[in-house]
């Protein structure tokens, strides 16, 4: 089977024939890094939690969503941006996209309200893949690769039905799918 180029900045959306699986079912991640050495880390854009970000760091005064960023490193918070020129340190995805920097600063500019919730996500956990397995997890279909169209929009688009438009974007079966129940066992 053909290998796909993978590249950071891409999109993953999970394929419909992932069920049962709590973090991924209905997904859809940004692959921030990957390369043959130490392979790839991404985070899900579409699974917010219960928290805010004051709800973790009480010395923020805003309520921005946290997302589950995977199952990896649960317990530590990450964040990805459009913002670069105002957060120091931030490392370039692709597309507009930028992934950490200076947390100081960014939570001072987020209390100066110098930061809005469409120009910052942030996650507990994340994804992640050794070396070769997410080449592995797309040849069994577990993932569809895409190009972040949005680009630096990201991460103002509504994550509530986010899959479901990712997929009806393939077309063709695809458009069936993004109807079905999420559980077809309770169907």
């Amino acid at each position: 089977m053909k290998s796909i180029t993978l590249q950071k900045g891409q999109l993953l959306i999970a394929e419909p024939s992932l069920l049962g699986d709590f973090s991924f079912n209905r997904s859809v991640l940004l692959l921030t890094e990957h390369n043959a050495v130490e392979g790839s880390i991404g985070f899900i854009l579409n699974k917010p939690l219960q928290y805010s970000i004051h709800d973790l760091i009480d010395d923020i005064d805003a309520s921005f969503e946290i997302y589950n960023g995977g199952p990896v490193e649960q317990d530590n918070l990450y964040f990805i941006h459009t913002i670069p020129a105002i957060i120091p340190n931030s490392i370039e995805i692709s597309n507009g996209i930028y992934w950490g920097g200076d947390f100081e600063v960014t939570k001072q500019l987020i209390n100066d309200k110098k930061i809005s919730k469409e120009h910052i996500r942030f996650f507990l956990g994340y994804t992640g893949w050794g070396v070769d397995q997410l080449q592995v997890e797309l040849q069994e279909k577990a993932w569809i690769v895409t190009e972040n169209t949005l680009k630096d929009q990201l991460l103002s688009k509504s994550s509530h039905h986010f899959w479901k438009e990712k997929i009806m974007e393939q077309g063709g079966e695809y458009v069936l799918f993004s109807n079905a129940p999420e559980n077809p066992t309770l169907n």
